[in-house]
């Protein structure tokens, strides 16, 4: 898939090893770094896997129409379809076949957010 990021700031810190490993420490940069390989090797959004460790998911309530892959607990890696339009199903749900390019969004633990 192709990726790109939020913000260029983004960018550089998950693209660059050393600042990678500055900001989030060694354990978390390697983790970091497996899941963007991961979801840059796969040819759509389908092809990431829902078991785990990357476990895809999508998410709901503020966060409707991103998803998630784990990182170190409670951390993950957000990102978004970057389609536009975004490819639907017949029912209206994300069509994770089509979805060739995301724009990762942040590292965060969201939970708190509930």
């Amino acid at each position: 898939m192709d990726i790109s990021f939020k913000t260029a700031k983004l960018a550089k810190t998950l693209n660059e090893e050393k600042a990678l490993h500055k900001k989030y420490g060694d354990r978390m940069a390697k983790v970091i770094m497996t899941r963007l390989a991961v979801l840059k090797n796969a040819p759509t959004l389908s092809s990431v896997p829902a078991t785990r460790p990357e476990r895809r998911h999508l998410l709901a309530g503020r966060r409707k129409g991103q998803y998630a892959v784990d990182l170190v607990h409670p951390k993950r890696l957000v990102f978004e379809p970057d389609h536009d339009p975004v490819p639907l199903t017949d029912d209206g749900g994300i069509d994770t076949d089509r979805v060739t390019s995301i724009v990762v969004m942040e590292v965060v633990d969201y939970h708190p957010e509930r």
